[in-house]
């Protein structure tokens, strides 16, 4: 069970995706607690997330769902191997409460094989310099110490490592505002859009600008990720961040918006290469702001 009784997002990814397949082979859930000698409650319980499945009983289902697929089986076992697994980020000395609410998605990030993001506002947080996240931490009025500031810049540093070694693809758009509006200081600016460059250069980035001048399409929705698993494109996950808080919605029907919302954005925006184009003029131009100053 998951750990206190609650479910993770490993288990409700799971039990989402059990449901979705029983579902799609036409059985209920007499038939697959017959198949795994339980009861239908507990059935239920798994898809909902509530108890984690155990791996011999993911095979059998699978078996009984007609799953044939090797790369979805593997998934899916290893989602019921990890969800109870503790995540990495808890072993940073200093926890916070900013911190702790990150849990589900750092969880969700940590196994997604294609993330996308659109950020109005800000970089990504996946695309941040250490300075530039130290700079946003410290405006948060929820981050009340210096200590729970530098937690939160190393671990969004190790976020990062994590991403580079999974090799998961990432697709970001960025509204023009926040690449050429002020930030806490030319050199934070500048290093920040360097280091956008170099990730843009990336073979599995892409990064794309969207101009300022397309506001119709910048306000089609707020700043969101989309996470997708395995081989599947379409998200399992979305997720917008609040002030104190993240989202997270994993309903089908709820995520089918964002992905067209993502299709426009990516329409409307420069292309990856005309990006890095722009970010580069943007870059050169604070530099010679500052020479002539």
């Amino acid at each position: 069970m998951p750990a206190g009784g609650k479910s993770t997002v490993r288990s409700r990814r799971l039990g989402a995706t059990l449901k979705r397949l029983r579902l799609n082979a036409c059985l209920d859930q007499e038939h697959a607690a017959e198949a795994v000698d339980c009861s239908t409650a507990k059935i239920s319980r798994v898809e909902s997330g509530t108890v984690s499945a155990r791996i011999g009983d993911v095979r059998v289902l699978l078996d009984l769902y007609g799953v044939k697929d090797e790369v979805e089986r593997s998934r899916l076992e290893k989602l019921a191997r990890d969800s109870n697994k503790r995540g990495w980020w808890l072993n940073f000395p200093f926890q916070s409460p900013t911190l702790e609410r990150l849990g589900d998605f750092l969880s969700l990030e940590t196994d997604a094989t294609y993330i996308r993001s659109w950020q109005p506002v800000f970089i990504p947080g996946l695309l941040q310099t250490p300075e530039y996240t130290k700079a946003l931490t410290e405006a948060n009025p929820e981050v009340l110490s210096d200590e729970a500031a530098d937690s939160i810049v190393k671990v969004r540093q190790e976020r990062r490592r994590v991403f580079e070694e999974s090799g998961a693809r990432f697709a970001a758009v960025i509204w023009e505002p926040a690449i050429a509006g002020p930030m806490p200081s030319p050199t934070v600016h500048r290093d920040q859009l360097a280091h956008l460059i170099k990730m843009a250069k990336q073979p599995n980035m892409t990064i794309q600008v969207l101009p300022q001048s397309e506001w119709a399409a910048a306000r089609v929705s707020p700043g969101f990720v989309a996470l997708s698993y395995a081989h599947e494109a379409s998200p399992e996950a979305i997720v917008q961040d609040t002030l104190v808080n993240s989202v997270i919605l994993e309903d089908h029907e709820d995520m089918a918006g964002y992905v067209h919302a993502f299709d426009r954005l990516r329409s409307a925006a420069l292309t990856p290469d005309g990006s890095i184009a722009f970010i580069r003029n943007t870059m050169d131009g604070i530099t010679a702001e500052n020479e002539e100053s």
